[in-house]
C-alpha cells in the first residue's frame, strides 16, 4: 500500500480525515496509490494502449495530480479484503469525501470517471504545478 507521508502535507491531513470518517460511518478504506513519478505514470498510461492489460488511466505523466502529490486513490476493504467492486461502497466513500472538500473522481464524466480517486487541489491548476 502507498504512503500518506508522500503526499503534501494538506492532502495527507485529508486523506486520514476521509479515513477517519469512514471508519465511524462502518466502512474501512486503503490507499493504494498516492504519489507517482511521471515515469510511473508513463507506465500506468501505457496499460491498455501500448502494453497488455486495461486502461486504469487518462492522463500521462505530468498530466495526474498524482504526479505532484495532491491526489490518492483509495479501496474498500470488506471481511479484510479489498473490494473493487461495490459500487455502493465507492459511492459513500465518495460522499464522504465530497463532504470533507475533496474532488472525487467518480463525478467526472465518462468515459474518465475514476471511483477510486480523490484531489485535494486548492483551487490550482496542473500547469500551476
Amino acid at each position: 500500500m502507498a504512503k500518506l507521508e508522500l503526499l503534501k502535507p494538506k492532502a495527507k491531513e485529508f486523506a486520514e480525515k476521509l479515513r477517519d470518517e469512514c471508519k465511524k460511518a462502518g466502512c474501512d478504506i486503503i490507499f493504494p496509490q498516492t504519489l507517482r513519478t511521471i515515469a510511473e505514470q508513463d507506465e500506468l498510461y501505457a496499460q491498455g494502449r501500448t502494453k497488455p492489460g486495461n486502461i486504469v488511466t487518462w492522463a500521462k505523466g505530468g498530466e495526474s495530480f498524482h504526479n505532484f502529490g495532491v491526489a490518492f486513490d483509495f479501496c474498500p476493504l470488506v471481511n479484510g479484503k479489498l473490494d473493487w467492486n461495490n459500487l455502493e461502497l465507492f459511492k459513500k466513500v465518495g460522499a464522504i469525501g465530497k463532504s470533507l472538500g475533496l474532488e472525487w473522481g467518480g463525478d467526472w464524466p465518462k468515459p474518465k470517471t475514476d471511483l477510486p480517486h480523490f484531489e485535494y487541489k486548492c483551487g490550482f491548476t496542473l500547469k500551476d504545478f
